[in-house]
């Protein structure tokens, strides 16, 4: 587990995270397939805004349960509220600052946001099964 700091393109958003950040989700959802985003989900604990959280802009789409935040300025698209966990953040890795996704070669799992209602009732299924 490490502590990282992500920021928006501008910097007018920043935050920090404590993650692993060994294994990361790669969804293909209309939204996250178009942002590109690979992420890591972080308990509000382990989350923290240091500036611009007035910068942040909201945006939902669908059921309105996921919260995708923007930055007004630049666009960036640094982290939401997942529809699956609400209660989460899920952190796009692409705007930490001091991870290099390239060198560090996490793990990355695929995540069947096309086929949701499917892919997380075989998410959670397979989280039941763990000891």
């Amino acid at each position: 587990m490490g502590t990282y700091r992500g920021s928006c393109h501008c910097g007018r958003v920043r935050f920090e995270i404590e993650a692993d950040l060994k294994r990361l989700l790669r969804c293909n959802c209309s939204i996250c397939a178009k942002k590109g985003s690979i992420h890591v989900r972080v308990h509000p604990d382990q989350m923290r805004i240091v500036a611009g959280e007035d910068a942040l802009t909201l945006y939902q789409f669908n059921k309105k349960i996921a919260q995708h935040y923007f930055c007004q300025t630049c666009g960036i698209h640094p982290f939401s509220r997942p529809r699956a966990a609400p209660e989460l953040y899920t952190i796009n890795i692409n705007t930490l600052d001091d991870f290099d996704l390239e060198t560090e070669n996490p793990e990355i799992v695929p995540f069947d946001g096309r086929n949701w209602e499917a892919a997380v009732a075989a998410m959670n299924a397979k989280a039941d099964r763990k000891p």
